[in-house]
C-alpha cells in the first residue's frame, strides 16, 4: 500500500506514459470544471440554507430586530475564523488571483480551495452585504493552480488552469458558461488564443452542465420579457449607460475610500464593532441590503417592487411614488456603504452581487424617473439592462456583463440594449478610472498582468534575475596603477567605484583611461577620483522593470548600476534585459 505522499508521483508517472501535453490539458480542464462547479453548488446551497434558517420566520410587515445583531455576529465569527483558523488574508478573491498570476507564478495556496467558501457562507449567511462569486472564483482558481502544481506544469499552463478554475466557478454559480469564459479573458486578462480558449470553454461548459444537472434548468433570475426591444428607446438606453457609468464610479471610489478608512484601524475588534454596528443599522433600516440582495432584483424583474421594503420600517410607503423613489435612491447609495463596510470590517465576499444589485436598482429608478417626463419605458427591461451596465463599468468587462445578464435571466432578445448600455457605461467610467476595481491596487504597484504583451512581460521580469555581478569593483582611494591591475583581471569595460563600506561612488570607463593606462609615470600621481564619472542615474534593487526601462529610454544609457540603500549590488544592461525579454516572450506566447 503506497503512502498518500506517493500518489502524486504515481499520477505523474502514469501521465508521462499515457498522455501528451494537449491530452493532459483537456483532461485537467475537464477535471477543474467539475470540481469548481461542485464548489459553486455547495457554496450556493450553503448560503441559501443559512439565510433561510435565520430569516424564515421574519414577518413581512414587522421590524425584525435580529437584523441589528446578525451582521455583527457574521463578521465577528468570520474574523475569528480567518485570524485563528486560516491565519492568512483571504479577502478580495479576484485580486488575490491576479496577484498570484503576476507575482507568485500562478501559485495559490491549498487552503484557498475551501477557506474562502467557509468564510463567505458565514459572512453572507448572517447578512453581510456582499456576493459569493469572488470567494468561489478564488476556490476554483486555487483548485486549478494546485492540480497544475501536482503535475508540475510550467507557468503558462498553471495560469491557464487558474483561468479554467475561475471560468468554471462563474459558469457554475450563475449557470452561464459564456460569461465564465469571458470573465477569464476580460478580468483575469488571459490571452485569447485557441490554445487557451478551448480548455477555458471545456471547463466552463462542464461546470455549467453539472449545475444544470443538480439545480435544474431554470435561470438564475425569473424574468419574462413583456416588451421586446423598441428602437425608439435607444436614447434612453444610452442615458442608462451614462447613469450606470457614474453609479459604477460611485461604487468603485466609495468602496476604495471606505475600505481605506477601515484599513487604518489597527484593532481588529474595533473594526468588527464599527463595521458590524453600521451594517446592522443599515440592514435594519433597509432589509434589501441583507446578503446578496438577489431577492430584490427578482422582485423588480417580476413586478413586485413593493417587496423591496419588506421588513423595513418604511413598509407601506410604496404607494407614495415620490417617497418610494427617494428610498430606492437612498438604498442605491447605502449599498456602496454596506458592501464596503462588510469587507472592510473583516467579512469575506465579492462585489459581483452588489454590482448587479446596484445596476438593477439604477435601471428601475431611471425608468421610474422618466415617467415624470411622460416618457414610458419598460422598467423591468431597464432593470435587467442596468445590471449589465453596472457590471461593465465596475469590472471593466462589458462582454462578460452582456452575456452574463443574457444567460442568467434568459433575456437574449435584449442583446442590442445590453450592448448599448454596457458599452456606454464602460466608456463613461474610463476617463475617471483606467482600471477596474479588481485591478486598481495591483496597477498602482505595477504588478498587473495585462493583454499588452510588452507590459505583461515587463511585469513578469524581475530585476533581481537580470542583475550582473561579475564586474570588478575598484576602491575610491586607489591610484591608476591599482586600477590597471583590476582591469587586467576583468573582461568588462566598466568598473564600479566603491568605498570601504561598499557604498557606490561612481564608475570608471575603460575608454576614458585608454590613453593613460599604459603610462607608468602616471600610476602613482593619478587617482581613481580623477578619472571616474557618475552614471546618468541609478537603479534601486526593488525597482519595477517598467521603471527601469523608462530610465534607459530617458538617459539613453546601455548600463546602469543597481544599488540598495546606497550600496553597490551590481549592474543591469539593456542587452541582458533584451535577452531575458525574448526568452519570456517565447514562453509567454507558446
Amino acid at each position: 500500500m503506497k503512502n498518500l505522499a506517493d500518489i502524486p508521483v504515481t499520477i505523474r508517472e502514469w501521465r508521462l506514459k499515457h498522455l501528451n501535453e494537449h491530452q493532459l490539458t483537456i483532461l485537467l480542464s475537464l477535471t477543474v470544471g467539475l470540481l469548481s462547479g461542485l464548489a459553486a453548488i455547495l457554496l450556493k446551497n450553503a448560503i441559501h440554507l443559512a439565510n433561510h434558517y435565520l430569516t424564515h420566520d421574519f414577518s413581512s410587515y414587522g421590524q425584525s430586530y435580529q437584523y441589528l445583531a446578525y451582521p455583527f455576529i457574521g463578521i465577528l465569527v468570520t474574523t475569528l475564523f480567518v485570524k485563528y483558523v486560516v491565519k492568512d488574508d483571504i479577502g478580495h478573491g479576484v485580486s488575490k488571483i491576479l496577484f498570484a498570476i503576476s507575482n507568485k507564478k500562478s501559485i495559490i495556496k491549498v487552503h484557498n480551495t475551501f477557506t474562502s467558501m467557509i468564510a463567505s457562507v458565514i459572512t453572507i449567511g448572517f447578512g453581510g452585504s456582499v456576493g459569493a462569486e469572488a470567494p468561489v472564483v478564488l476556490t476554483g482558481s486555487s483548485i486549478g493552480s494546485n492540480i497544475a502544481r501536482m503535475f508540475r506544469l510550467n507557468y503558462r499552463m498553471m495560469t491557464l488552469m487558474v483561468g479554467c478554475g475561475a471560468a468554471g466557478a462563474i459558469a457554475g454559480i450563475f449557470k452561464a458558461p459564456l460569461a465564465g469564459l469571458l470573465f477569464a479573458i476580460e478580468v483575469l486578462m488571459l490571452d485569447l488564443t485557441m490554445s487557451s480558449l478551448i480548455p477555458l470553454l471545456i471547463s466552463a461548459v462542464t461546470s455549467a452542465t453539472l449545475t444544470f444537472f443538480f439545480m435544474g434548468q431554470g435561470y438564475h433570475f425569473t424574468f419574462k420579457l413583456a416588451e421586446s426591444f423598441d428602437i425608439k428607446n435607444v436614447p434612453w438606453y444610452i442615458l442608462l449607460g451614462v447613469f450606470c457609468g457614474f453609479i459604477s464610479l460611485l461604487f468603485t471610489r466609495g468602496s476604495m475610500y471606505i475600505e481605506g478608512k477601515f484599513h487604518k484601524i489597527r484593532n481588529p475588534l474595533m473594526k468588527v464593532l464599527i463595521g458590524g454596528g453600521i451594517l446592522g443599522i443599515l440592514v435594519f433600516l433597509f432589509p434589501s441590503l441583507w446578503g446578496e440582495g438577489y431577492f430584490s432584483i427578482d422582485a423588480i424583474l417580476n413586478e413586485r417592487s413593493a417587496e423591496i421594503l419588506k421588513n423595513s420600517i418604511f413598509v407601506g410607503l410604496q404607494d407614495n411614488h415620490v417617497l418610494f423613489l427617494v428610498i430606492i435612491a437612498v438604498i442605491l447609495v447605502m449599498k456602496v456603504v454596506a458592501s464596503a463596510v462588510t469587507t472592510g470590517a473583516g467579512g469575506i465576499g465579492g462585489i459581483f452581487a452588489p454590482t448587479l444589485f446596484m445596476g438593477g436598482m439604477a435601471g428601475f429608478l431611471l425608468a421610474q424617473l422618466l415617467l415624470f417626463g411622460n416618457i414610458s419605458v419598460p422598467a423591468r427591461n431597464f432593470a435587467l439592462v442596468g445590471m449589465a451596465g453596472a457590471m461593465a463599468g465596475v469590472m471593466h468587462a462589458p462582454m462578460t456583463a452582456i452575456f452574463l445578464i443574457a444567460e442568467i435571466t434568459g433575456g437574449f432578445s435584449l442583446f442590442v440594449p445590453l450592448m448599448i448600455t454596457s458599452a456606454v457605461s464602460y466608456l463613461t467610467i474610463m476617463p475617471f478610472e483606467q482600471h477596474s476595481i479588481y485591478h486598481i491596487r495591483l496597477a498602482q504597484r505595477g504588478e498587473l498582468i495585462t493583454h499588452d504583451k510588452d507590459k505583461a512581460i515587463l511585469t513578469l521580469l524581475k530585476l533581481r534575475n537580470v542583475i550582473e555581478t561579475d564586474l570588478q569593483t575598484v576602491s575610491v582611494d586607489a591610484n591608476l596603477g591599482e586600477l590597471v591591475k583590476v582591469i587586467s583581471k576583468s573582461k568588462r569595460n566598466i568598473f564600479p567605484v566603491v568605498d570601504k563600506n561598499n557604498r557606490f561612488e561612481g564608475i570608471v570607463l575603460l575608454d576614458d583611461i585608454r590613453e593613460i593606462m599604459f603610462n607608468n609615470e602616471m600610476y602613482d600621481k593619478t587617482f581613481v577620483t580623477d578619472v571616474m564619472t557618475m552614471p546618468p542615474t541609478t537603479v534601486s534593487k526593488d525597482e519595477r522593470m517598467e521603471s527601469v526601462m523608462k530610465k534607459f529610454h530617458e538617459t539613453r544609457a546601455w548600463n546602469l548600476p543597481v544599488l540598495e540603500d546606497g550600496k553597490y549590488i551590481g549592474f543591469i544592461s539593456k542587452a541582458t534585459i533584451f535577452n531575458a525579454y525574448r526568452n519570456v516572450l517565447v514562453h509567454f506566447s507558446e
